[in-house]
């Protein structure tokens, strides 16, 4: 047994699976990862006994949420803004432990060969905790929507009310981001909501502490049951799988990611009747008019690539073909000095092609001609993710064709695609940015949109 370990278990999880051993070792899952299968190494092929425990570790920490949820579902505004603000609070008082172990994570991630883009989004650096600690206290201050409206008095004294309920249960699936567990945390306690989360393997240290350290702690201080918000402790993509196998239990799972393994749970989840938010996809697009400031523009490639491993940064480049000759020098010098690499014409990969998914190149962009605004904007349809687009014009006719033609989630006009960003954009922290091209909750998904829409009938008076 891995006494000690924040990985084997906290104060506020639920009872763990009996623990399969082979003579005198133990192997659970924390041992299992801390033994060597951990961040960077092939998992082992899925058995019966792996997926067992998966499972088994899901369906205990979704059943104690759903007890908890009932208590949060008619918790007063303050006392959950009280746990967010003492969220933040006891994230500088315990920051010399989530320090601790985030150095333990970024140490064992790089001897296990992560890419550089996965270090980056890995590493919870003094900055980083600060900024975390600011958006809980910003949260914890932002007014609730209304729990009720009317909308439209019925015959018999009778009127239509509008009523936002919590989902109840929220499962969540993200990347190894130890930040994103504080923000998921955070907008299911703000909208009402258990949750189950679930990160990759690579972050676990830090996860169990902000969990055990800093969440639950501060949920209890305010007089809220802490087992609300659960932490999936057995490492491996068996429990992503069981967590979205779970409808009566977990009926809506976020899904944090990019690329296939988020798409195969998104699958997963529709076969089981489980709702997905998905953010499976990324990379942004920028389009150069011919009538674009060329110091501006050179900011803005800049700026789109302060990080390389988001999904809002800058991937394809479009410049308008009129410009091509005198714009492309400036694109040359602002790229050799950030060290980033340009794919030309003629290209042997997808224009759309994700340069942050490619270990080894994730510094490149992919630069290519586009005919004018609207045929810019049909390229960043058909050949991207629809996530973000921004054109870079001083002919505000060109920028508004751009804008109408683009369909994807986030549009933008003389401004850096990194704005599409929960925090950046909407000044609170969100779940994910979801992408789907279906009504519902598009762009940062924040504690608003995790409701849940009931009609009542009753009485006017």
């Amino acid at each position: 047994m891995i006494v000690g370990s924040p990985i084997a278990g906290g104060p506020f999880a639920p009872r763990a699976a009996p623990a399969r051993r082979e003579g005198n070792l133990d192997m659970s899952g924390a041992a299992r990862y801390l033994a060597g299968c951990g961040p960077g190494r092939a998992a082992d092929p899925p058995d019966r006994v792996v997926e067992a425990e998966a499972s088994s570790a899901v369906l205990a920490a979704a059943r104690v949420a759903r007890v908890a949820a009932r208590q949060l579902s008619s918790t007063p505004d303050g006392q959950l803004d009280e746990a967010l603000r003492g969220m933040s609070a006891q994230l500088d008082r315990r920051s010399a432990e989530v320090a601790v172990a985030n150095e333990q994570d970024v140490r064992a991630a790089r001897a296990n060969g992560l890419p550089a883009a996965m270090i980056d989004r890995l590493l919870l650096d003094t900055a980083r905790v600060r900024a975390a600690a600011s958006q809980l206290t910003a949260l914890a201050g932002i007014t609730q929507e209304p729990g009720m409206r009317v909308i439209r008095a019925l015959p018999g004294g009778l009127e239509l009310q509008e009523w936002r309920r919590p989902v109840g249960v929220i499962g969540a699936n993200f990347e190894a981001r130890p930040n994103v567990v504080l923000d998921m945390a955070s907008q299911l306690i703000k909208s009402r909501n258990a949750g189950v989360l679930r990160t990759g393997s690579a972050a676990l240290r830090t996860a169990a502490v902000l969990a055990d350290e800093v969440i639950g702690p501060a949920m209890q201080a305010a007089g809220l049951d802490p087992r609300a918000i659960q932490l999936i402790r057995v490492p491996g993509r068996a429990t992503a799988f069981a967590l979205v196998r779970q409808p009566k239990l977990i009926p809506l799972v976020i899904l944090r990611g990019s690329g296939t393994s988020t798409r195969e749970l998104a699958t997963e989840a529709a076969i089981h009747g489980v709702r997905a938010l998905a953010h499976a996809d990324g990379g942004a697009v920028m389009y150069l008019d011919h009538s674009a400031n060329q110091e501006l523009a050179g900011r803005l490639i800049e700026s789109s690539l302060d990080r390389l491993g988001v999904c809002n940064r800058l991937n394809l480049l479009l410049v308008q073909d009129s410009a091509w000759d005198t714009t492309l020098p400036m694109i040359s010098t602002v790229c050799l000095r950030l060290g980033i690499s340009m794919s030309l014409p003629p290209h042997d990969h997808p224009l759309g092609h994700e340069w942050a998914l490619e270990h080894g190149r994730e510094a490149t962009i992919t630069v290519a001609r586009a005919e004018d605004a609207g045929d810019a904007a049909e390229i960043a349809n058909t050949e991207t993710s629809g996530l973000a687009a921004t054109v870079v014009a001083e002919d505000s006719a060109a920028a508004r064709q751009f804008l109408h033609t683009y369909a994807g989630t986030g549009a933008f006009w003389n401004a850096t695609t990194r704005l599409l960003d929960g925090y950046k954009m909407l000044s609170v922290p969100e779940t994910g940015i979801n992408i789907d091209a279906v009504p519902g909750p598009r762009g940062p998904v924040t504690f608003r949109d995790l409701v849940l829409r009931q009609y009542v009938v009753m009485p006017s008076a």
